[in-house]
């Protein structure tokens, strides 16, 4: 059952949720829509200063080569993904610190001020792309970091909500086709940036009103409010209730308790001397369970930052530049984003698959969403190997595919990373967690552009040796999940020993 507590307390339970999915949906996500963005900045001309005519054949015959204004084009996504990924780390830190509202207030102004500079923007100012995409996409991770915590409202549900977030957030991609659309229906694009400028009333609404000023804590304590609710304190200190629960823990003798929260640390996952601890921001970090998830995020990442920084010149060297042809396939890879928030649920699902059944005796509930979340880990893997495959055919028609698949698969690589962090490590820690692992991945996001350059210098404009070797890379990728299942299958058989240990005490105190 979603939801809990009274009727009033259930009702704004899923208002907010609601509201979430909306903002996600429609505003968090949307510069991942750039190959949209790129077909309405080149009709305004944006960066034509760097297309250079050439004079080539018998009959003198005059081209216009624009491969110095894709390559500007890749900058501006490149440097707007770095930051997008980059600045999370500080602004998990804001987020632990100072709570949502703060957070949100931060992301609102931020969001707000890109928009209105894309509105203002036009082709002898092509420079404020990289400011204002760069605030777009900041701003949108803050909604979307505000809004995974709303999963704790719902335990059962937890890893299903969280990962619709970040379907949602995929999916608010189409936003740009939308405005595509509308350019092409004589909407301009400072028509279409205005509007989405003064949605951002729309967000402060609902952190006032919806949204709690610190954070919400996960397990729910029982009657949790916030927002506006007169007579009632809404100030929960999450650090206090993860310290309450791991000392309850451990006093109800459950043995792997201690490590639960820090699930592998740097001496291979021996319990803490203080057991009775939160586990350390600083061990966390140091745990092998987050260097091998850094690494899993980081190489699929990539694979996908270089797929959508440079689907526009890939569609025209593939369709030869054939604009309308171009225009028909860059349609098709935005109406599939569209299916991010529907793709995106199975792998919560998938994770949440364990909720409801008994656990194996000894088991904590940390372990079996552990154990959990290795097939989802993997599949994620495997989804991402097929996407880059098909990614580096030089056949035009199985880009539909390879759409399909590009979506299917950052639907489910984003919600699994959110959804790992909070179940492997302590929630106070989430938002420093969250935003380090994504700050840590933009460094390696930045190897697309050199990828570029490499594929339009020494390569000739064709990029399938490149492609080759992302897809090896991603091959890392299957080392986390099974670094999970192995590490979830030694638990289990050293439980098994402890019982076993325990009968033959027992059969020989009969004796």
């Amino acid at each position: 059952m979603l939801g809990c507590g009274g009727g009033g307390v259930g009702l704004r339970y899923r208002l907010t949720l609601a509201t979430g999915l909306v903002e996600c949906l429609c505003f968090a996500g949307v510069v991942f829509g750039w190959a949209s963005l790129v077909f309405v900045l080149k009709t305004d001309g944006y960066f034509t200063d760097l297309c250079v005519s050439l004079t080539t054949g018998p009959n003198s015959t005059v081209e216009t080569d624009c491969s110095g204004q894709d390559e500007q084009f890749s900058l501006v996504f490149t440097v707007t993904s770095f930051m997008n990924n980059f600045l999370t780390l500080p602004n998990g830190f804001i987020f632990d610190r100072f709570g949502t509202m703060a957070t949100r207030l931060l992301g609102i102004c931020l969001y707000t001020t890109g928009t209105l500079m894309v509105a203002f923007s036009s082709s002898a100012l092509s420079m404020l792309l990289f400011p204002a995409l760069s605030f777009i996409a900041v701003g949108g991770i803050l909604f979307l970091i505000t809004n995974i915590q709303v999963g704790n409202l719902f335990g059962s549900h937890r890893s299903t909500i969280i990962t619709l977030y970040n379907g949602a957030f995929d999916s608010s991609s189409a936003v740009f086709l939308i405005i595509k659309v509308m350019y092409e229906g004589g909407v301009s694009l400072r028509s279409s940036f205005l509007i989405l400028s003064v949605c951002s009333v729309i967000h402060l609404l609902r952190t006032f009103f919806l949204m709690p000023n610190t954070h919400i804590p996960y397990p729910l304590p029982e009657g949790f409010t916030y927002g506006v609710s007169p007579g009632k304190s809404n100030s929960y200190n999450v650090e206090e209730i993860e310290k309450t629960r791991e000392t309850a823990m451990t006093s109800e003798g459950e043995g792997p308790a201690e490590t639960d929260d820090m699930p592998l640390q740097p001496d291979d996952g021996q319990q803490s001397e203080d057991s009775g601890k939160v586990a350390s921001f600083r061990s966390c970090v140091q745990s092998w369970f987050f260097l091998w998830h850094l690494v899993w995020l980081s190489v699929m990442q990539l694979r996908h930052y270089l797929f959508i920084g440079t689907l526009n010149p890939m569609l025209n060297r593939l369709a030869d530049n054939d604009s309308a042809l171009v225009s028909q396939y860059t349609n098709a890879f935005a109406f599939t984003q569209l299916c991010g928030v529907l793709c995106a649920p199975w792998n919560g699902l998938i994770m949440d698959r364990h909720k409801g059944k008994p656990l194996a005796p000894g088991e904590t509930d940390k372990e079996a969403d552990l154990r959990s979340s290795s097939l989802s880990l993997f599949l994620t893997s495997l989804q991402c190997l097929l996407f880059s495959i098909c990614a580096s055919s030089p056949l035009l028609p199985l880009q539909y595919l390879t759409f399909i698949l590009q979506v299917l698969n950052r639907s489910f690589l984003y919600g699994g990373n959110a959804a790992f962090i909070s179940i492997a490590f302590p929630g106070v820690h989430f938002g420093k967690l969250y935003g380090l692992v994504m700050s840590l991945s933009a460094v390696v996001s930045l190897l697309q552009y050199p990828c570029f350059a490499l594929v339009k210098g020494a390569l000739g404009g064709d990029p399938f040796y490149v492609n080759i070797a992302l897809t090896l890379l991603t091959l890392l990728a299957f080392i986390h999940p099974i670094n999970i299942f192995y590490h979830c299958r030694k638990l289990t058989n050293q439980r098994e020993d402890m019982a076993g240990g325990a009968a033959i005490t027992l059969a020989e105190a009969k004796m």
